[in-house]
C-alpha cells in the first residue's frame, strides 16, 4: 500500500458533498455497523509502508486511538483535521514520503470490536480508512483497554521498508485516557489477530518490543474521562517515559503529531515548526510549543543511541 498522493483538493469536494447530501464522515459507524470493516480487520493481516518509484523513501506513520466511552470524539476530531496533519508533513517537507495508517482501541474483554487497523496510505485513501472505523463507544469501566493488544499488532503484524531498508524506525502515536492490560493474551491473540501465542505477552515485554521499530507517543488529550489521571500518567510514564504526553486540547493532536515527526526527521527546529503553525492561522502554536519544549526537540538520531531500543528517559510531559 502507500501509493498515490495526497490532494487536498479531493478532500474538500469530498467533504462539501458530504455536507450538501447531509451524509456523516463516518457513515459506515453511524449507518448502525457492529461489525469491524474488511478493509479494517486484523485478522491475518500484515501492514506494510513500502518504497516504490513513486516513493522512494517512505516515512510510515501510525495513529491508533481509543475509541471507547468519551473518546468516541477523537476520530471526528483527526478527520476534520486531516488536510492541516497533511499540509505539514508534505507541503512543509518535514517527513519524505509520508505512508500514515489510522486504527482504533477498543476493550477486546467486552466490545464487538475491540481492534482495527487500516492500510498504510499516501492518498486520500487514509480519509477513507477513518471513515470505515466504528465508533464502538463501549469499554469495561475498569480504566483499562486493550492498548497492549494493538501494541502487539504493531511490533509482530507490521512491516516497513524504513525499517528493513534503512534501519529506520516508523512513528506510532496512541490516543487514549486509560491504563492497557498487564498482559497480552493468548485467547484474545488467537480471535483477532488470528496468531497462535504459546503464552502471555506482559506489556512490557511488548513495548520493548513495539519501541525497537517504532518511536512511540502516547496522548492523553483533555475531555477525556480520566484526563489528567495520574494513575494513568504513572503508567505510560513507567512504559514510554517522556513520550507520554498530556494534551490539554485535542484540537492540537494532528499539529503535535505533524511538529513531532519533523523534529524526528531532522526536517526542522522547533522555533521554524511553530512559525510554519503560526503561519497557517493555527492555534495549536502554545500547546505545542509547551511540548515540544519539554521533549527537548530530540532529533531521531538522538534517541536511536539510547539503550536497549527504549526511546526516552522518565517523566510525563504536560501540555
Amino acid at each position: 500500500m502507500g501509493s498515490g498522493a495526497w490532494s487536498t483538493d479531493v478532500y474538500d469536494a469530498a467533504d462539501r458533498y458530504r455536507r450538501a447530501t447531509g451524509t456523516s464522515a463516518f457513515s459506515y459507524s453511524d449507518s448502525g455497523a457492529r461489525v469491524v470493516h474488511p478493509a479494517l480487520d486484523p485478522r491475518g493481516a500484515v501492514r506494510e509502508s513500502r518504497d516504490s518509484a513513486e516513493h522512494p523513501q517512505s516515512t510510515p506513520v501510525a495513529v491508533l486511538f481509543d475509541v471507547t466511552g468519551s473518546m468516541g470524539h477523537v476520530p471526528r476530531v483527526l478527520q476534520a483535521k486531516l488536510p492541516q496533519l497533511l499540509g505539514l508533513l508534505l507541503r512543509q517537507g518535514y517527513a519524505r514520503d509520508p505512508q500514515i495508517m489510522f486504527g482504533a482501541i477498543g476493550d477486546a474483554t467486552c466490545d464487538r470490536v475491540p481492534l482495527q487497523v487500516g492500510q498504510f496510505e499516501s492518498d486520500n485513501r487514509m480519509d477513507d480508512d477513518l471513515g470505515r472505523i466504528v465508533l464502538e463507544g463501549g469499554g469495561g469501566g475498569q480504566m483499562r483497554e486493550s492498548y497492549e493488544l494493538a501494541l502487539y499488532f504493531m511490533a509482530r503484524r507490521t512491516v516497513t521498508d524504513s525499517w528493513e531498508k534503512r534501519g529506520r524506525r516508523g512513528y506510532l502515536f496512541v490516543i487514549g485516557d486509560e491504563l492497557a492490560y498487564p498482559r497480552v493474551k493468548t485467547g484474545e491473540v488467537s480471535r483477532l489477530v488470528a496468531d497462535d501465542l504459546r503464552e502471555d505477552v506482559p506489556v512490557r515485554q511488548i513495548v520493548d518490543e513495539v519501541t525497537r521499530r517504532w518511536d512511540t507517543y502516547y496522548l492523553l488529550p483533555a475531555g477525556s474521562h480520566y484526563a489528567g489521571n495520574r494513575r494513568v500518567l504513572d503508567f505510560w510514564r513507567d512504559l514510554l517515559g517522556q513520550h507520554a504526553l498530556e494534551l490539554d486540547d485535542l484540537a492540537a493532536v494532528c499539529e503535535t503529531i505533524a511538529l513531532t515527526v519533523g523534529l524526528g526527521e531532522q526536517a526542522i527546529d522547533l522555533d521554524q515548526g511553530l512559525r510554519d503553525l503560526d503561519r497557517a492561522g493555527s492555534s495549536a502554536t502554545g500547546t505545542v510549543s509547551k511540548a515540544l519544549a519539554r521533549l527537548g526537540g530530540r532529533s531521531r538520531a538522538e534517541v536511536s543511541e539510547l539503550p536497549t531500543g527504549r526511546t526516552t528517559g522518565r517523566g510525563v510531559v504536560r501540555l
